[in-house]
């Protein structure tokens, strides 16, 4: 809960340490597999102490230590001899297979206090991972990069995974101590000032959050709440969390109460729920509907602007908001616009690529008028399946669609400038919602690899599982990066130094005047965009016209040529004002209209008055 003056903010849970008014604090640990559980608690260095924790039924167990004191070292012990660190602990300074910290939640002070979220209509997202974003790789040394994408027009930045997870680098997608913010990148509190910096500036903040498994290093729930763990279901990581079986309850209510979490003790704006299609709940309501039911209680309650965004490959329109149903989710990312993209510039058509490999021009084409290329799976084939435009995040490249390659390379590496330059406006001016994954804005050559570090058996298997997953990828007289060596984790740091350069500088300008031209046209017409009245055309082999329809009865015409050869013979140009336009050429004064490769020009009309 917030105080009065909204200078502290305490999500209170039943899970995890919690002080008391009086003093001291309360434990509490949910282990139905334990038969004996005890609190050991360490307030000064050499004082450790150990109390038996009480039974209180239904697998849950509580402690109570009159003396316990902000900043004291504590875990469980299991079973008489296994230690264990407490799964809902807000701070793990020494990573998950040690002491956790016990916190005050109330000791920062907040300084942006009247901050209340921006519109979904204002998002545009900047996706960045904490670790690599800098060389400190830490959330101070994060901070002083907001000023700089805040005067882009970035108004979102969204968070790679923060929940603590084994070793000091790695992704996040791992994560094993789900309230914990991954010590390698700061404290809680440090964390707190990312995001009141990041307010301060009118910069939202997302977190992306995983509850579709946990990961290997550092989990020891199975072995004393083994019901978190569904005895029917599995996962592509395992067996999946249970969500629907006996015990399901409180594993859901631990996972809301972190989403909540993070909004009501962080003050961030919104989640990205990661990989969604690969949680598995037969019951009802379903785990997603909960969520954002809460999620929303909870904003309403607060009169904030908070927003959910899912990842789903299966492409399900009934969880997304729009003008005519109110939904559950904000917005989703929309891999369809990327594939097609990605397919249409670089001509690769191996695993996820193939089905786009065909005709990408008029999957394309879909997207930007129905949503979806493919929704729940099928062809999206007529303006039936149509889906809001706006609840879909465009992007040319993400942490996956980048760090999934055996060489972590962005589409400027594997496409011409000018046509990278191209996809980029595409992502950012149209009624869907733009992200831009850290460093495409200033046109960074650094790859993004997929780094973790793991030790042991772990390291040799996931060597190995990297081997047989890219060996076809690799050509000869180049070696495959090894995910657990520092090396490829540096190679994956950004060179701030590149985006000073006369290229970097003409991309980010590129990125200021198309997200000025949004702005001005997309985001205050975006509650008026019609549902299903948008069309496409095709110009020639590699040319689009677009049209996208608002209640209004304004309208606005997007014209690109997506190739390298000049179009002739294109249409007349549509009636309206230009709004933007990029390497945009028409022939002489007395020739034929001609599009010149690798352009795009943007037309709008107002209503008639």
């Amino acid at each position: 809960m917030s105080d009065p003056h909204g200078t502290v903010a305490v999500h209170e849970m039943p899970f995890g340490a919690s002080l008391r008014s009086g003093g001291g604090a309360d434990f509490r640990l949910w282990a139905p597999a334990a038969k004996d559980v005890a609190l050991e608690l360490q307030n000064e260095p050499g004082t450790e102490q150990r109390q038996p924790a009480l039974r209180l039924g239904d697998g849950w167990w509580h402690a109570t230590v009159a003396g316990a004191q902000p900043g004291a070292l504590y875990r469980w012990v299991i079973d008489g001899s296994q230690t264990v660190p407490d799964p809902a602990a807000r701070h793990a300074p020494q990573g998950p297979h040690q002491w956790c910290v016990l916190t005050d939640p109330c000791d920062y002070p907040w300084r942006t206090t009247g901050w209340r979220g921006r519109p979904w209509q204002d998002m545009v997202f900047y996706e960045l991972h904490v670790g690599t974003f800098t060389p400190e790789g830490t959330f101070a040394a994060a901070q002083v990069q907001l000023p700089r994408l805040a005067e882009l027009g970035f108004t979102a930045i969204e968070l790679m995974p923060l929940s603590t997870f084994g070793g000091d680098w790695g992704w996040g997608y791992d994560g094993v101590l789900p309230f914990a913010p991954h010590p390698a990148y700061g404290s809680p509190n440090d964390l707190k000032y990312f995001v009141d910096a990041a307010h301060a500036l009118g910069l939202s903040v997302f977190v992306d959050v995983v509850y579709n498994h946990f990961g290997p290093d550092g989990n020891y729930l199975p072995l004393y709440a083994p019901q978190f763990f569904s005895p029917t279901h599995e996962s592509p990581w395992g067996r999946a969390i249970n969500f629907d079986q006996p015990g399901s309850a409180v594993v859901r209510e631990f996972f809301i109460h972190n989403a909540l979490y993070w909004i009501e003790e962080f003050r961030v704006d919104g989640l990205r729920l990661d990989a969604v299609h690969a949680i598995v709940d037969d019951g009802s309501p379903h785990i997603l509907a909960d969520i954002s039911c809460r999620m929303h209680e909870l904003a309403r309650s607060a009169g904030r602007e908070v927003h959910l965004v899912l990842e789903n490959e299966k492409n399900q329109a009934r969880w997304l908001k729009g003008p005519e149903r109110a939904g559950l989710y904000d917005g989703q990312w929309n891999d369809d616009f990327h594939h097609a993209l990605h397919v249409l510039l670089t001509g690769e058509s191996h695993t996820y690529y193939e089905r786009f490999a065909q005709n990408p021009m008029d999957l394309l084409a879909r997207v930007l008028t129905q949503g979806f290329a493919f929704a729940e799976g099928v062809p999206a084939s007529d303006a039936a399946t149509a889906v809001p435009l706006p609840a879909l995040l465009h992007f040319i490249g993400n942490h996956d669609q980048i760090g999934n390659r055996a060489f972590g390379e962005r589409l400027a590496a594997l496409a011409p400038r000018d046509a990278v330059d191209l996809a980029l406006l595409l992502a950012l001016l149209t009624p869907a919602t733009p992200m831009v994954f850290m460093g495409d804005e200033f046109a960074a050559d650094t790859p993004f690899l997929y780094f973790a570090q793991w030790e042991g058996e772990l390291r040799d298997a996931v060597r190995a599982g990297r081997m047989r997953e890219f060996s076809h990828a690799v050509p000869e007289g180049r070696t495959l990066p090894d995910p657990c060596d520092a090396a490829t984790v540096e190679a994956s740091r950004l060179d701030w130094v590149q985006s000073e350069l006369p290229p970097a500088r003409q991309r980010s300008a590129l990125v200021r005047q198309a997200l000025e031209a949004r702005r001005q046209w997309f985001v205050p017409r975006s509650a008026m965009l019609a549902s299903g009245r948008h069309t496409s055309e095709r110009i020639g082999e590699r040319g689009l016209r677009v049209q996208w329809v608002y209640a209004d009865e304004s309208v606005c015409w997007l014209e690109a040529n997506l190739g390298p050869d000049p179009l002739e013979q294109v249409p007349p140009r549509p009636a309206g004002e230009t709004l933007f336009q990029h390497r945009w050429r028409e022939g002489g004064e007395d020739g034929p209209p001609v599009w010149a490769p690798w352009s795009a020009r943007w037309i709008c009309a107002a209503a008639a008055q």
